[in-house]
């Protein structure tokens, strides 16, 4: 079967040789970060549009989270090799921002008056943001092809 770029398909209408990376635990993954994505986006674009003046820094890095969640679950659910190797990136660059802001949070709370996605290490989404990109990058290491 073709794609209509030329490029053959396999049977789901994938190309050829792409690496699927949502079935099994990846499809739990995928979920999670769907739901850390819709979570972080809806806060974000709550805080910054209504008190975004109250802790800007705060609230801007929420907003980074945001974005690496809902990119991670792009690239997880498009598949493919190279969608992998970013995504682990990105889970990489994810746990940095999480141990950082984290460990800023707990070493100087008065720099938040208000928590992040990222305070505590997640502490009020249950720590999920730690444990994710660590998950996700255990799976990525994982799924990779032979």
């Amino acid at each position: 079967m073709e794609t209509g770029t030329g490029a053959a398909a396999s049977t789901d209408g994938r190309p050829a040789g792409r690496t699927r990376l949502v079935q099994g635990p990846g499809l739990l993954l995928v979920w999670l970060y769907g739901v850390m994505s819709v979570g972080a986006v809806s806060r974000t674009a709550f805080e910054i549009s209504t008190k975004f003046d109250r802790a800007p820094l705060a609230y801007t890095l929420s907003g980074v989270a945001a974005v690496v969640y809902v990119f991670i679950t792009y690239t997880l659910v498009r598949g493919g090799e190279t969608a992998r190797k970013v995504a682990l990136v990105c889970c990489a660059g994810e746990l940095v921002g999480v141990l950082t802001v984290g460990t800023w949070t707990v070493v100087e709370p008065s720099a938040f008056p208000d928590a992040t996605v990222w305070s505590g290490f997640g502490w009020g989404y249950l720590f999920i943001p730690v444990l994710l990109p660590v998950t996700g990058m255990l799976w990525l290491r994982r799924s990779r092809r032979g």
